[in-house]
């Protein structure tokens, strides 16, 4: 993959299920990255644009989307918006994005639009003054071309699981996209970890699922699991990430424990790569 050594690590959030905080995760993992000291960039690219409002970013604000970069009418750095965190910034979506796969389907870059676009990031006066560390792309809940392009652009990705039923159904089906994006499109593409969502602990079925997940997928889960938290489900209405909405809940401190956690498996991959 031809990104520069200098160039931030990409992780895309996926999974191809609907409700299962992914987007959540998003803003608040980014949120928590920032808190300690990362400087990260998340990009949107659900046309639903969830986690542009999540961070603040009025719809009639946006101007330059996600749907702008990759469609060639802009660069991702004049995409690019402040965010109220300090140290992290947002390249919204806007609904523009749900005709793009038909715009471009015919094109021979169709898969790499966005890897493109953050190599090229890597190299704007934009990425020389901030110094991104960390890109955080929000796919949508499906397996289409947006989120092979996140797939494409990215170093690991990372699954949002939610502590439900049906939890491990939907799995094999993204683990073998992923295989395939792998063998066919980008073979340094690694599994990051899945993080459980949306725990309960007064719920016996939540137990069961945890239990079953870290037996079928081991190592790969994280230790962190993101508690079932009304703070976190009110915070997006108020256009704030729960960090800034009420720092002391549940939520909250799960988020910066799992953003920790992901900076100590970068250390482990980077000694391992070296």
């Amino acid at each position: 993959m031809s990104m520069l050594p200098e160039s931030p690590r990409v992780l895309a959030l996926a999974n191809q299920k609907g409700g299962v905080g992914k987007t959540t995760t998003a803003i608040n993992l980014g949120t928590a990255l920032a808190a300690i000291g990362e400087k990260v960039l998340v990009i949107d690219l659900d046309p639903q644009g969830n986690a542009s409002t999540g961070l603040g970013i009025e719809r009639r604000d946006r101007g330059l989307s996600t749907y702008d970069v990759l469609s060639g009418d802009c660069r991702l750095e004049e995409a690019v918006k402040d965010t109220a965190v300090p140290r992290l910034w947002v390249a919204p979506s806007t609904m523009d994005l749900l005709g793009l796969e038909l715009e471009i389907a015919s094109t021979g870059d169709r898969a790499f639009r966005l890897r493109a676009a953050i190599e090229q990031l890597a190299q704007s006066r934009l990425f020389q003054e901030i110094g991104f560390t960390y890109v955080l792309v929000d796919c949508p809940p499906s397996l289409n071309l947006l989120t092979i392009n996140a797939l494409s652009a990215s170093h690991s990705i990372l699954v949002p699981l939610q502590c439900e039923f049906f939890a491990l159904e939907g799995l094999s089906q993204l683990l073998s996209t992923v295989e395939q994006v792998r063998n066919a499109l980008n073979p340094e593409l690694t599994i990051h970890g899945i993080v459980l969502t949306m725990y309960d602990s007064r719920n016996n079925l939540s137990s069961q699922v945890v239990a079953d997940v870290r037996e079928t997928m081991g190592d790969a889960v994280y230790e962190t699991i993101i508690p079932r938290n009304v703070r976190i489900s009110e915070a997006p209405s108020y256009g704030k990430p729960a960090l800034l909405y009420d720092l002391k809940c549940s939520g909250s401190q799960a988020y910066l424990r799992l953003a920790s956690e992901i900076i100590q498996r970068e250390r482990e991959l980077r000694r391992v790569a070296a």
